[in-house]
């Protein structure tokens, strides 16, 4: 073990230096923080030594950033080293994690197999030929380094590019549209679907809302609180106005003395839930306030009403249908790429390479990437256009079928399964 290379993420220098005058720290006072000497702070920023994940974590506080920030690694360029070091474990600590599991026992794992995966060399011993077993791992990673095991499964293929994936979807039988929702839904009047129906809308609505903020970098509340819609204020409307909720009921005409009873039907029913609160209203002063929130059954009888697709949680390594769409597009546009602004709204943040959201947000995928255009002549950038990343490509070879399977209205014609260019 004593010749096994290690794999370790070497810090930019002048990154270390720049975010270390930022945080207004000196070479002195980072080395406390982060239980080092000074001469080997100044061994860190000269290039000369590493930290270890620990210090490097402990680094990362002490300047109030990612670590990503100072090995440089982009969201969606991760490999699994990469999420070992964010989490500031060393091998032998995962290992030790690993050999708590079933499947660390199974595999008989060890700091060496464990250095061999993260650098792309063979790994060899019990139960590694066997693809079932192996597939268990990335979900055991997944939760001793705290990130979703999707993120552990593309780390796993960018690391080791000529592999299979490590796992693979569930055999899955052709879905059904959901009876109980489609009973819940028949049951109800056309009054009642058409305020389940306007609260399903409003909830949607609100949900874009909160994407903005978060865009803007504005405070965004938990789900658990915007997804309670405002119904109505216990005042005159003269006084108080109409929420949007009721502003949306008296564009179909059914929203007069009757909502209350309507809302406390669809209640009954397990449709909905109310809240009751009092706010303060500038010119009505305290008021109580009437909030309205969808449960899931709601929510899947109001799709099924408006005739929506049941919505479905797709395996650990794939994507939504939606975001599914997305990667098909940017592949179709072939090697010239997808113009810049053919993609806009969420999608680049969940599948483009250096995106970032908050911290409690999805990771990106690095699945796209902006490509830069230049002039004739090369001498500048005349413009930027989306085009698929080495794993973006890979991810969709090695799962064509299966989405071709669960989305088969996604037009796929613009890509090629494993082990073929895309067209």
């Amino acid at each position: 073990m004593g010749g096994m290379p290690l794999p370790v993420r070497v810090i930019a220098p002048g990154r270390l230096v720049a975010l270390r005058e930022q945080a207004g720290l000196s070479k002195a006072e980072l080395a406390r923080r982060i239980g080092v000497s000074t001469r080997m702070m100044f061994f860190y920023e000269n290039g000369r030594h590493t930290p270890t994940p620990q210090r490097l974590q402990k680094m990362a506080a002490a300047l109030r950033c990612d670590v990503e920030e100072l090995t440089g690694v982009r969201r969606g360029d991760e490999r699994l080293v990469d999420l070992r070091f964010s989490a500031g474990l060393t091998l032998d600590q995962v290992v030790e994690n690993l050999r708590r599991t079933a499947v660390g026992r199974d595999l008989s794992m060890s700091a060496p197999r464990l250095s061999a995966l993260e650098q792309g060399r063979p790994v060899f011993g019990r139960n590694w030929r066997d693809s079932d077993v192996v597939g268990r791992l990335p979900a055991a990673l997944a939760k001793i380094y705290g990130v979703p095991a999707r993120m552990v499964v593309d780390a796993w293929m960018r690391t080791r590019p000529d592999e299979l994936a490590p796992v693979r979807p569930r055999a899955r039988a052709q879905e059904k549209a959901s009876g109980s929702a489609d009973a819940a839904w028949d049951s109800l009047n056309e009054r009642q679907r058409v305020y389940l129906g306007e609260v399903l809308r409003d909830e949607r609505m609100t949900e874009t809302e909160m994407w903005m903020r978060r865009t803007h970098h504005l405070p965004v509340p938990r789900p658990a609180e915007w997804r309670k819609l405002p119904l109505a204020l216990r005042a005159p409307a003269s006084v108080v106005g109409y929420t949007r909720l009721q502003e949306r009921l008296r564009r179909h005409g059914v929203h007069d003395p009757g909502a209350g009873a309507t809302v406390h039907a669809l209640e009954r029913r397990g449709l909905l839930v109310t809240i009751t609160d009092v706010v303060h209203h500038p010119a009505a002063g305290d008021v109580t306030r009437i909030r309205v929130e969808m449960t899931r059954r709601g929510r899947a009888a109001a799709r099924a009403g408006l005739g929506e697709t049941a919505e479905q949680r797709p395996d650990t390594p794939l994507l939504s249908e939606w975001l599914w769409g997305v990667m098909a597009r940017v592949a179709s546009a072939g090697p010239d790429g997808l113009e810049r602004d053919a993609l806009s709204g969420r999608a680049p943040f969940y599948l483009g390479v250096g995106y970032k959201s908050r911290s409690a947000g999805r990771p990106s995928r690095g699945f796209i990437d902006e490509v830069p255009v230049l002039a004739a002549d090369g001498s500048h950038v005349v413009g930027y256009r989306w085009k698929l990343t080495p794993i973006g490509l890979r991810h969709a070879a090695e799962y064509l079928e299966e989405y071709r399977h669960r989305y088969p209205g996604v037009d796929t014609t613009g890509i090629a399964s494993r082990g073929s260019k895309p067209s």
